[in-house]
């Protein structure tokens, strides 16, 4: 099975959305490997977004996700990085489409409220950023053989 790397944003956990953003993911059948309530350090911040490190949005987008505290998590199933980027919505507002958490609850595409992994090397880089080994559960979920019935 496949891991991917997802957060909920400042905007996300002061809009009161984490229930409804979760819910998307546990009714599509996704399994929740890790989570972590925290304020995310500059320092993390920086290693997080380093891939934008000279854009003009930069600085804003290090000073919005250390603003308020985020959720950090795991989500493990078979091609769950293509998966839960299509349940997060296009980054842009405008372009994110109906029944997406960006296309139902998102106006900015700064405040987007979710982050999703792009890819599996950028999956792995980011969830070995805000997890150590230990913290990842591996265990059987039992939906599963009814979620995946090969």
């Amino acid at each position: 099975m496949e891991k991917t790397f997802s957060m909920i944003k400042p905007d996300g956990i002061q809009r009161g959305l984490v229930g409804e953003i979760l819910q998307r993911f546990e009714k599509k059948g996704i399994k929740i490997a890790a989570m972590k309530f925290m304020m995310i350090s500059r320092e993390l911040a920086e290693k997080h977004y380093t891939a934008h490190k000279g854009k003009v949005f930069y600085d804003d987008l290090i000073r919005f996700i250390t603003s308020s505290p985020v959720l950090a998590m795991v989500f493990e199933g078979e091609d769950v990085i293509n998966i839960v980027r299509k349940l997060a919505g296009a980054t842009s507002p405008e372009a994110a489409l109906p029944g997406t958490v960006r296309g139902d609850y998102s106006l900015d595409v700064e405040y987007n409220l979710i982050h999703a992994s792009d890819s599996k090397e950028s999956a792995e880089r980011e969830i070995s950023l805000f997890f150590r080994e230990e913290e990842i559960i591996n265990y059987e979920l039992i939906t599963a053989k009814w979620v995946y019935p090969k």
